[in-house]
């Protein structure tokens, strides 16, 4: 059983390794925000400082970069650890995967709210 949740990571990576991130992406990401419960607002802040890093209006270290690329290709690919087409259940990954990027740049979305808030 160990085998088959390995090989379904290394497809998983494989495929968002390819992926660049486009702002279709970002449009698809905003829309499916609503699937995230309380997890929505924060979703759609990191959605725009994604934007923002893409038009050069704010700066973010590759890891953390690295990190906002993953989540939102995670939430909007169609290939995810529990397909979205299940009730309920098939957003429970992307939530989960939205909670643990936030917890990760909970002080870069704090940075960039404020940077936000001084224009």
């Amino acid at each position: 059983m160990k085998q088959t949740y390995l090989k379904k990571a290394f497809k998983l990576f494989s495929a968002y390794k390819a992926h660049q991130l486009t702002v279709d992406d970002l449009n698809q990401a905003d829309a499916k925000a609503l699937n995230l419960d309380e997890k929505m607002g924060d979703f759609k802040v990191l959605v725009n400082m994604a934007k923002d890093v893409m038009a050069g209006k704010f700066k973010v270290n590759t890891w953390n970069a690295s990190i906002i690329v993953a989540t939102i290709i995670y939430v909007v690919s169609p290939i995810d650890a529990i397909p979205d087409l299940i009730p309920v259940l098939g957003w429970l990954d992307d939530v989960t995967i939205v909670g643990y990027a936030l917890t990760k740049l909970s002080e870069e979305m704090k940075r960039y709210k404020e940077s936000m808030n001084s224009i």
